[in-house]
């Protein structure tokens, strides 16, 4: 059971290692284009709702897609005043009910209620209200389910660790 649990974390890590570092160019372009509607803002007087909006939509893929990504590397947002001198048994503990208790029913109830607004995005065609904005925002919003359904993977890794971690008998700490 223990190689078949750590086979599945090596797998979701590997899979959320790959979009990670593939959205991390994002963060280029997000800056670069940045860059341009401020120069262009500044220097021509000129923008558009269209460049706004992209600015808008590369934040919430880097942000919804990376979120696994920073779990995975544990770069998310936590109290590290007691955790950071916790042993390992008691960080796996910890992380383990933060899974189960927290993080996985929430990524559950967020895939659920964003699917059927996805869904309905995509149905209609949803793009912006905005005169020259972008076209097609059911792309980013189903970002939202797809992003937790990543988060909702790195999650059973995560409990997974912590489930072998308990159950090492090599471990008495």
């Amino acid at each position: 059971m223990k190689k078949v649990l750590s086979k599945i974390s090596n797998a979701i890590d590997q899979l959320n290692e790959s979009i990670g570092r593939g959205i991390a160019w994002l963060t280029t372009a997000l800056v670069l284009l940045i860059c341009y509607d401020v120069a262009a803002r500044y220097l021509f007087n000129t923008t558009s709702a269209g460049m706004v909006e992209l600015e808008w939509h590369l934040f919430s893929f880097i942000f919804l897609l990376g979120a696994a990504y920073a779990l995975r590397h544990d770069r998310h947002v936590r109290v590290d005043v007691f955790y950071q001198n916790f042993s390992e048994k008691k960080k796996a503990w910890i992380n383990l009910m933060g899974c189960l208790l927290f993080l996985i029913p929430f990524c559950l109830v967020t895939i659920d209620a964003s699917w059927k607004f996805t869904m309905n995005a995509f149905r209609i065609q949803e793009g912006s209200p905005d005169p020259g904005g972008l076209p097609a925002r059911y792309i980013v919003k189903a970002a939202i389910p797809v992003g937790f359904s990543l988060l909702l993977l790195q999650a059973l890794s995560l409990t997974f660790k912590s489930i072998l971690t308990l159950t090492d008998p090599a471990d008495h700490a």
